[in-house]
């Protein structure tokens, strides 16, 4: 899922993993919810311009504001929601017991829970991004409800949503909403983990074609042996355009009362431990016509909009988890006693909340000692929990491909001409080129109109975004080299990559952290100044981590150890083992 640096801050971890909920860009409505938002469109473009070089100022500044109506709403939601999993679930007996008891699992529906997301003219709350988002952070104080309603709607029942026939809609979402039908999300299979293009799982249609019979096992399926309604994805035959027969993948939805049906035990996890994560088998499921979810054939496109679409969603339940562990541990730092002084006065205490993601819930357990490891406390099950984070809906090293892949073939389409002007030797933009190099080195000041009196920024985080303006220029040229150097092979380079898609979560991060520290610097919220430090400390971070990757991506660079690292990789996979000699031994 989400790939975090180490060393950046609390508030680094909660605005990049969360930057598109918490920090509450793009907060589109459910498009059959009757919800007017006066909150910014959706942009599609502001991370792909960064690969030129560019900030497209208007797509994130000013910080995005939701109406007054939209914020009366979203806080009658947030009383009685806080109310009942602060007094109410019992994590430690979640946790303990594997399992989500019934009483809770029925509050649960009660709130409105398990319809957050549906239109309200089926039953659901109907609620947007933001609204969706906020509570998210509520939920998230327990990671096994939070996972068990995400698998529900982020995506077991997104695709109805997205994909779905108004017949379908009717017929299921009802349902769903309230809880009555729990939904789940089959796609990885024994065989296939990112890889979802290799599945096994078949369906045939039958030869009246009124029904297609699927055959196959799903694993890890969370809430497979509680759900009604399975959203699988299996491959069938399909005619193509040029009369070839070709395996392409269909979604289905999929009642368990079709028959066929079954499921295994439920997982025994290191974390999450109340969700029922299980494996799924269809054995001669027939399932309707009707039920074929999206175009026949068309089953990879659904599927990667509805994981795409989840991913949302876990980006604000990090936040309220970290939120609720840094008040817990500021707490204890504050109240425990060692040689006669407060935890809190001790130096390496005060830099905790500038520590990253994983090492966020590691230090916390740091920080209490002995008390962070015993089970009677909530922080080792809140780290086993975390742990799952940066694997859910495709690993963080499959999303960083996807990430860097993305915006390189964006500026691949826009720098191609030049690209080959520079390939053919063109006079004319080779000494461009250099004449650009030469001012990039002699040190050329950027200004990408960020600040200013007719700056987007705060003038108190004027210095970070003049960071920000350089790592984005910087960036920019160095795609541009990149695309040189490797052209389409540059998708064999899983360092570069790695690093390129580094760079741009950093960018995006210090982009998020300077909108919202200069609206609330404007607007005077309370404890802005506290605000202010925290994107100063985040952009100066990830400014410094900027410069060293770039500097990595240079060929010859004395940091670019990329061809002495696949060396040792290759001499360890070829031995299958750690190849050095013990200290110990002797030459015999």
């Amino acid at each position: 899922m989400w790939g975090i640096s180490g060393s950046m801050s609390c508030c680094g971890l909660i605005l990049r993993r969360a930057a598109a909920a918490s920090v509450c860009w793009a907060p589109v409505a459910c498009t059959a919810s009757p919800r007017r938002l006066s909150t910014s469109r959706r942009s599609r473009a502001f991370a792909k311009e960064l690969f030129l070089g560019k900030i497209e100022k208007k797509e994130v500044f000013p910080f995005p504001e939701v109406s007054q109506d939209e914020l009366n709403e979203i806080n009658q939601f947030v009383g009685p929601i806080e109310k009942f999993f602060t007094e109410e679930v019992d994590s430690q007996k979640i946790d303990q017991e594997g399992k989500i008891p019934k009483e809770t699992l029925e509050k649960l529906k009660s709130l409105g829970l398990f319809g957050m997301q549906v239109p309200e003219e089926y039953g659901g709350l109907g609620l947007s991004n933001t609204m969706y988002a906020r509570l998210g952070e509520i939920v998230s104080l327990d990671g096994s409800i939070a996972v068990m309603l995400a698998a529900h709607q982020a995506i077991g029942l997104k695709g109805l949503i997205l994909a779905g026939t108004e017949e379908q809609k009717a017929k299921y979402l009802p349902k769903l909403a309230s809880g009555e039908h729990i939904a789940a999300f089959c796609l990885t299979e024994p065989a296939s983990g990112s890889d979802a293009a290799s599945i096994q799982a078949r369906a045939v249609l039958s030869e009246d074609k009124k029904y297609y019979v699927l055959n196959g096992s799903k694993v890890w399926i969370t809430n497979g042996g509680l759900a009604n309604i399975f959203t699988v994805f299996a491959k069938i035959k399909v005619v193509d355009s040029d009369s070839s027969v070709k395996d392409k993948i269909t979604a289905f939805i999929v009642e368990r009362d079709f028959g066929g049906v079954t499921n295994g035990k439920p997982e025994d996890k290191l974390g999450i431990r109340g969700s029922n994560t299980c494996e799924v088998h269809f054995e001669n499921t027939r399932v309707p016509v009707e039920n074929v979810l999206g175009e026949v054939g068309g089953g990879f496109k659904v599927a990667m909009n509805i994981l795409n679409s989840g991913r949302f969603s876990m980006g604000s339940s990090v936040a309220g988890m970290l939120k609720k562990l840094i008040e817990m541990t500021a707490e204890y730092a504050c109240t425990r006693k060692q040689f006669n002084r407060n935890l809190s006065e001790f130096g390496l205490i005060q830099v905790f909340s500038s520590e990253g993601a994983w090492q966020c819930v590691s230090e916390a357990l740091q920080i209490l000692g002995g008390t962070g490891y015993m089970k009677g406390y909530p922080y080792e099950r809140m780290l086993r929990d975390t742990r799952i984070l940066l694997i859910f809906e495709g690993t963080n090293e499959i999303l960083r491909m996807y990430i860097a892949l993305t915006g390189l073939q964006h500026a691949g389409r826009i720098l191609t001409a030049r690209i080959n002007e520079l390939k053919r030797g063109n006079v004319t933009t080779v000494f461009e080129t250099i004449g650009r190099r030469l001012r990039d080195s002699l040190g050329r000041t950027v200004d990408l109109g960020l600040t200013g009196n007719l700056g987007a920024v705060h003038p108190s985080v004027a210095d970070s975004a003049r960071k920000l303006e350089e790592n984005v220029y910087y960036f920019g040229r160095t795609v541009e080299t990149l695309l040189l150097r490797f052209g389409k092979a540059i998708v064999e380079e899983q360092m570069v990559l790695k690093r390129v898609a580094n760079i741009l979560i950093n960018l995006y991060g210090m982009t998020a952290v300077l909108s919202r520290a200069s609206r609330s610097m404007r607007a005077g919220l309370r404890n802005h100044d506290h605000e202010v430090l925290l994107a100063n400390i985040f952009c100066a971070e990830a400014y410094s981590q900027n410069l060293f990757t770039l500097s990595q991506l240079d060929k010859y660079s004395p940091d670019n150890l990329d061809e002495q690292i696949k060396k040792v990789s290759q001499q360890v996979l070829e031995r299958r083992a750690y190849i050095c000699a013990h200290p110990l031994d002797q030459i015999s």
